[in-house]
């Protein structure tokens, strides 16, 4: 069976479409992923400092099974707001949990930490991200841009800019499983001050430039780079990634899903899940296609950790520097 990607996006799996929206004089924005109808989820969280909503109800032994979108965002603590906005934009379109007569929206989420990118903000009173949540579902569609964009725009790594990045594939039975990440590591995405990217060996059609590993690996390629070290914190780090399928699967079983893809993590940064990030990976299920619990479910968690460390190669390789003094280079503008 063809297992190439489709569009190489998220949006891969039928039912799901992603929005995004930013501000650049803010150097921040927001990503949703909309699902048209409600879908299995859980989450898998590894990093030592993250910051997420509606986390423990994604735990498989609590009530709620199904949500109705995911809502991801740079600005810290204060990017969480932009599930509300998510949520009030789901309302208005009649979506949400029915309790009698009441209908409430459940939208998981999870934030990096872009406030000391150089953007400004100073916003005042209340900040933007419900606006941008808000903004950003009404955009979701089928087709999105990758990169400096959404939750993307104010992401960094240790050495360059990050970003938002996607990608796709299929097990040998034709079950999809897709891959949005926002990529703003404490580690490394690239090996040493190399073009190489470390998820080079599961790279398809040079989607991230095609460079391969290096021929040989010295000491100092693999020493260890930290964004801002020595003077770094515990918050400012994080890698987020939303993997979904169209398999039929229960919540515990969306649960495993997203360990597995955390995998992904390790094969794409380095170090990975530190006490300095704040690694989540949320799974989601659209429940189309049957699958073996077992090695079905195995083979699935496998190709799922490739897409999310394609899809954090991608993020970087499409990332375009910020326009502030100090900014980081993107990798285009020292390899491409």
């Amino acid at each position: 069976m063809d297992t190439r990607p489709l569009k190489n996006l998220l949006t891969d799996i039928a039912g799901v479409r992603v929005g995004h929206a930013d501000d650049a004089a803010l150097g921040s924005g927001t990503t949703a992923v909309i699902f048209d109808q409600p879908a299995v989820a859980s989450m898998d969280v590894r990093g030592g400092g993250p910051g997420t909503r509606e986390g423990s109800l994604l735990d498989p032994i609590n009530v709620v099974d199904q949500i109705d979108a995911i809502a991801l965002s740079g600005g810290s603590a204060f990017g969480l707001e932009a599930g509300g906005g998510v949520q009030a934009w789901l309302a208005e379109h009649g979506r949400g949990f029915k309790v009698r007569d009441a209908l409430v929206p459940i939208v998981p989420g999870a934030i990096c930490f872009d406030l000391l990118n150089g953007g400004n903000k100073q916003w005042g009173r209340f900040a933007p991200y419900r606006d941008l949540g808000y903004v950003a579902a009404a955009a979701a569609s089928k087709s999105f841009a990758l990169g400096s964009v959404g939750a993307g725009l104010g992401a960094t790594v240790s050495n360059l800019k990050g970003g938002l990045g996607s990608a796709s594939a299929a097990t040998r039975d034709g079950v999809k499983v897709a891959a949005l990440a926002v990529v703003n590591a404490i580690g490394s995405v690239t090996v040493g001050d190399g073009p190489w990217f470390w998820a080079a060996p599961f790279e398809i059609d040079g989607e991230y430039g095609g460079r391969g590993l290096p021929p040989a690996f010295t000491p100092d390629m693999l020493a260890m780079r930290l964004k801002g070290a020595p003077a770094v914190s515990a918050v400012e780090n994080t890698t987020l990634a939303v993997v979904v399928t169209d398999a039929i699967l229960t919540k515990p079983q969306a649960r495993r899903l997203a360990m597995i893809a955390q995998t992904g993590f390790a094969r794409a940064i380095y170090p990975v899940h530190a006490p300095l990030d704040g690694d989540v990976v949320f799974a989601a299920a659209t429940g189309e296609k049957p699958i073996d619990p077992l090695i079905g479910l195995t083979e699935l968690g496998m190709v799922a950790a490739n897409v999310t460390a394609r899809a954090i190669a991608r993020g970087v390789h499409a990332a375009t520097a910020l326009p502030f003094p100090g900014a980081l280079p993107a990798w285009k503008d020292r390899f491409g």
